[in-house]
């Protein structure tokens, strides 16, 4: 990648870390997030234009909390301090920092007490504005050369400055969308403050990557596993578009995909895309070794290690490969580093789980580990790709299988194809597809008596779920209204032989930290 002006991000080990990267790169800013334990050494040979410390869970007081090297203040670059990073700030600056005799958690408004360079153009002087609180200390005294710029009652130093060595601290959280003007002010420190011109586009990216690839590979061939998703169809696109027929992709159905996702997928990449694609039908012996498995890890372990089999033998018949690609992406490789030590080299392994046996010997390329989800399909519209290939919903490596709890069998699949077939198709009809980030249907491993027509029945109950994201770190549940939930029920029931209740799960959570996801 050529060298662009680049913000240091260190993580101190708030859950909203990935935010502030996500905020800085929208302001077409390229950035990284380090552990804080990264050295001096390090920082000044990554050359950041400016720093950011993240928020955290910990407290300056303890013992034990995470810090970080004191040259971060001495390099002459600005530096911003995000909740925990600010108290840190004052701390090791000679500061003071307590524990808050009134805590603050959710929305509060501060009163803008001064004029800054972070807040110039945003609030003005008097003005109040709403952020978000998330803290248990506050800093009770400011080390010398800050003047307070925001405040509450609870935290009268809501927000700090050093105009002459340019560091600044919030107490609040920019990074979040309940702080309206949040992402904005974090504009407005790596444009304005840091001086970045904002050189970190997708359509830079797509040919700077081209070009490493074609490095990197030479005359080599690259192996890439497709499933349909938005990742692997990106990483294949893009591969093909830089060496050719050099790619082989390979695309494995388990037997545990959407309904008529196998044809989708197919016609997608040889029509659609120009990509040429090996298919394997294994869903036979993914079937067979799911057969009386109930534990959903246990299934996970089963698709993954059965996956890697398959795709072996397959990638086998390629012939002389020297390359594997992987839709690895920027989330997976931050969640590689531990809180507050270095990164732990790991590598996202196929639908996370498994992990490619040691005897493939293929060099890995990840031409999308440095970008979010949402960047992917920036880079899918550059290369081309239609808004409908590069809009899919999320679906899960391990596929139907984790959307049926309990025992995985074809009848149970069937059944649930047929639903969720109904209930994507519904969102679709209601204009709601690409507003919703995932929806899908689940199988519960219950059965419900009810009665038909004159009939009684005893078949299962299947549970619906939508939630809106931005790229699935944090998501709520969507909120349709009563005539669509019971017009996608009646349908459901009425069309799928098996199902006699639907229900709406209304839990707001990532999706991926449930079972079925």
């Amino acid at each position: 990648m050529a060298q662009h002006e680049r913000i240091l991000i260190l993580d101190f080990g708030s859950q909203v870390t990935q935010l502030i990267a996500r905020r800085v790169r929208e302001a077409n800013v390229y950035c990284e997030i380090k552990p804080c334990t990264m050295s001096e050494a390090d920082i000044r040979a990554f050359n950041p234009k400016g720093i950011i410390l993240s928020g955290g869970p910990a407290s300056v007081h303890e013992g034990a909390s995470p810090t970080v090297t004191r040259a971060v203040f001495e390099m002459g670059v600005p530096v911003l301090g995000i909740c925990y990073g600010q108290q840190l700030m004052c701390h090791l600056l000679g500061g003071q920092v307590v524990a808050a005799g009134h805590r603050e958690f959710g929305r509060a408004q501060i009163d803008i007490v001064a004029d800054s360079a972070l807040f110039n153009d945003i609030w003005r002087l008097g003005q109040a504005a709403e952020v978000w609180m998330s803290h248990s200390d506050r800093v009770e005294r400011l080390p010398v050369g800050f003047k307070v710029i925001a405040s509450t009652p609870s935290a009268p130093f809501a927000a700090i400055a050093d105009e002459t060595r340019r560091l600044y601290g919030t107490q609040f959280h920019l990074e979040v969308v309940h702080t309206p003007q949040g992402a904005t002010i974090l504009k407005r420190f790596v444009q304005a403050v840091c001086g970045c011109q904002g050189d970190w586009t997708m359509e830079a990216f797509k040919r700077e990557e081209m070009d490493v690839i074609r490095t990197k590979v030479g005359a080599g061939k690259v192996i890439c596993g497709v499933s349909g998703g938005v990742d692997s169809s990106v990483v294949a696109t893009l591969l093909h578009q830089a060496i050719g027929d050099q790619l082989v992709c390979i695309f494995v159905d388990n037997g545990l995909l959407r309904y008529k996702e196998a044809e989708q997928v197919r016609a997608m990449f040889v029509h659609d895309l120009k990509v040429p694609l090996t298919y394997v039908d294994a869903s036979r012996i993914f079937l067979a070794r799911l057969q009386g498995v109930r534990d959903p890890e246990r299934k996970r372990k089963i698709i993954g290690e059965t996956f890697i089999e398959v795709f072996d033998e397959e990638a086998a018949r390629a012939g002389d490969a020297e390359f594997l690609a992987q839709g690895t992406l920027y989330p997976d490789v931050i969640e590689s580093l531990s809180s507050h030590g270095g990164p732990s080299v790991t590598i996202k392994s196929h639908h996370n789980v498994g992990g490619l046996p040691e005897h493939m010997k293929l060099k890995l390329i990840e031409p999308v580990r440095e970008l979010f989800k949402d960047e992917v399909r920036a880079l899918g519209r550059t290369l081309g790709m239609s808004d409908a290939m590069i809009g899919r919903h999320p679906f899960p490596g391990p596929g139907l299988a984790i959307r049926v709890p309990g025992e995985v069998t074809e009848e149970r699949l069937n059944i649930l194809r047929q639903a969720d077939a109904i209930y994507i198709d519904e969102i679709r009809k209601a204009g709601l597809y690409d507003i919703i980030w995932q929806a899908f249907a689940v199988l519960l491993p219950v059965r419900s008596v009810g009665v038909m027509g004159d009939a009684r029945t005893y078949e299962f109950v299947c549970a619906l779920r939508a939630v809106t994201s931005t790229d699935g770190m944090t998501a709520d549940y969507y909120g349709f209204d009563h005539g669509f939930l019971s017009g996608v029920a009646g349908r459901i029931i009425n069309e799928v032989r098996g199902i006699n209740r639907v229900v709406y799960d209304i839990t707001s959570k990532p999706p991926g930290t449930i079972e079925w996801e």
